[in-house]
């Protein structure tokens, strides 16, 4: 039986009949780039890589994106978040404008040599930019104050901090400096470091993209990959809550359109 009869018994149009896909031949070149940004960025969902993917121009939207990424087994291990309970206290409104209020804290690591080493980690509530990131085997409340100077002359500074309760930052040194600047601190509740969100949320991504996956030989190392990392997150790396555009470009838009 030909070929034309069949497809006409069958109510089947030749041209269906005929038809390959060129999917595969199609998806070469975002195969490759995709698996390229995988490799460099371990911890990025597909989501974060479309975002990479459509700023370097290439036409690809998240369902293809995804599908790519299954069939090549990059999908990473989904970490079930702990649930934390509400308890009833009054939560703080948002930001509503850059350098409005800033989140602070301390995240501490280790080099190959077994020294413990601590970061002191700034972020803007609004524009999720971090910017300065502390490094050194101790940080205390008169190093802040130094930090928080070196901000203020290279960006201003901001009407309140929130902080936990830390001796660093309930001690005289940065009691004094909030006086003299008039810029108010605020604490949180003990024990409640979901009342500071932005910069927990932030320290997650620093300990997940940054430290997890580098291996510091000493101080100096670990300054120059922490401030490598610093810089990709404020410029390059796409935050969700900022509909996938970097801190820093999120900003700038922010900026023009108040301006």
């Amino acid at each position: 039986m030909s070929e034309r009869h069949a497809c006409r018994l069958l109510g089947l149009g030749r041209s269906t009949c005929r038809y390959r896909t060129r999917r595969a031949e199609r998806d070469i070149a975002l195969r490759t780039r995709l698996k390229e940004l995988a490799a460099k960025r371990m911890r990025f969902g597909y989501r974060r890589l479309t975002a990479l993917l459509v700023r370097e121009g290439v036409a690809a939207n998240h369902k293809r994106v995804y599908r790519l990424y299954r069939e090549e087994g990059l999908a990473m291990r989904i970490r079930q978040r702990r649930r934390i309970r509400w308890n009833g206290a009054v939560v703080k409104p948002a930001a509503s404008q850059p350098n409005e209020r800033w989140s602070m804290d301390f995240v501490s690591d280790c080099v190959s040599s077994g020294k413990v080493i601590r970061m002191l980690t700034i972020v803007d509530d609004y524009t999720r930019e971090c910017p300065a990131i502390e490094v050194d085997t101790s940080l205390g409340g008169l190093r802040v104050r130094r930090v928080l100077d070196r901000m203020a002359s290279e960006r201003g500074l901001p009407e309140a901090i929130v902080v936990d309760n830390g001796p660093e930052f309930r001690g005289r040194a940065l009691a004094a400096w909030s006086e003299q600047r008039g810029v108010r601190l605020d604490f949180i509740q003990p024990g409640k470091p979901a009342q500071n969100a932005y910069i927990e949320s932030f320290n997650g991504r620093l300990r997940d993209e940054c430290l997890n996956a580098n291996w510091f030989t000493s101080l100096s190392d670990a300054r120059r990959k922490i401030e490598i990392w610093r810089q990709d997150y404020n410029e390059q790396r796409p935050h969700s809550s900022l509909n996938y555009l970097p801190p820093a470009e999120f900003a700038r838009t922010t900026v023009e359109m108040r301006a």
